[in-house]
């Protein structure tokens, strides 16, 4: 007789829910400026957005006045391998077991209890409709002069005078023999810290780490930027109907 084979059935597994992860409750915020473009806000009107990749920002330090005369907590934002930092940055996250990090940077809070180093901080902190002020460093323009870096009018672009074009001219009186210390003359443009005090939050993508600003913020794409609570007022939009006249 033949051997009976017995077939096994393949139960189905049921899939498992994904655990859930706890923010830290920081209302702060690192990113990647990714670029620009623009979505509908509704039929008929089309908004203007910047993207910022605000995913993998973990708590890194948690400093309190006993310690440290006053309370903070240090994030750090953007995986980087060992070779690109220092010993002494790389021990700072090492010994904590956290994951290496490019950048850090300290929000000031008023409690400390709420906050464990290794938490993540995740871009649900802000929602849609937050207004937040975004801080990043400008273009850099390099070696620039007084007429292209301070807007001076420059020379005559008369006949013979075509290499004075765009001379500063004087630089002062010959009373001090010196030039004054804040006069404007050629020098480094650009790459300075600047900050946009108001910006609407237009939407914030969860799953993929993105929050969308409504204009423009500083720098070039792959700039790093701060997203933080506004500390302007914002007055509430008010919707006004408007009645047509009947003829």
């Amino acid at each position: 007789m033949a051997e009976e084979r017995k077939i096994e059935t393949e139960q189905p597994v049921e899939a498992t829910a994904a655990p859930v992860v706890e923010s830290a409750p920081l209302k702060g915020l690192l990113g990647l400026k990714i670029g620009m473009t623009r979505i509908p806000l509704d039929n008929t009107r089309m908004v203007p957005v910047t993207v910022v990749d605000a995913g993998g920002v973990v708590v890194t330090q948690v400093k309190s006045s006993a310690t440290d005369g006053y309370n903070a907590v240090q994030v750090g934002y953007e995986d980087v391998l060992e070779r690109k930092l220092s010993k002494a940055e790389a021990q700072h996250l090492l010994k904590k077991n956290l994951p290496l990090k490019r950048w850090l940077h300290e929000f000031p809070v008023k409690d400390t209890a709420p906050f464990k180093v290794g938490q993540p901080v995740l871009v649900s902190v802000f929602a849609k409709g937050d207004w937040v002020q975004v801080s990043g460093f400008t273009k850099g323009k390099g070696f620039a002069g007084s007429v292209k870096r301070h807007g001076f009018k420059g020379m005559a672009f008369s006949h013979g005078n075509g290499e004075y074009r765009n001379s500063p001219g004087s630089s002062g009186a010959q009373g001090p023999q010196h030039v004054l210390p804040g006069t404007r003359k050629p020098g480094h443009m650009g790459h300075e810290w600047q900050t946009v005090p108001k910006m609407e939050i237009v939407d914030v993508d969860q799953e993929k780490g993105l929050v969308l600003l409504r204009g423009s913020i500083p720098g070039p794409n792959g700039n790093h930027v701060v997203i933080r609570p506004t500390s302007k007022h914002v007055k509430a939009k008010v919707h006004v109907e408007v009645k047509k006249k009947k003829k």
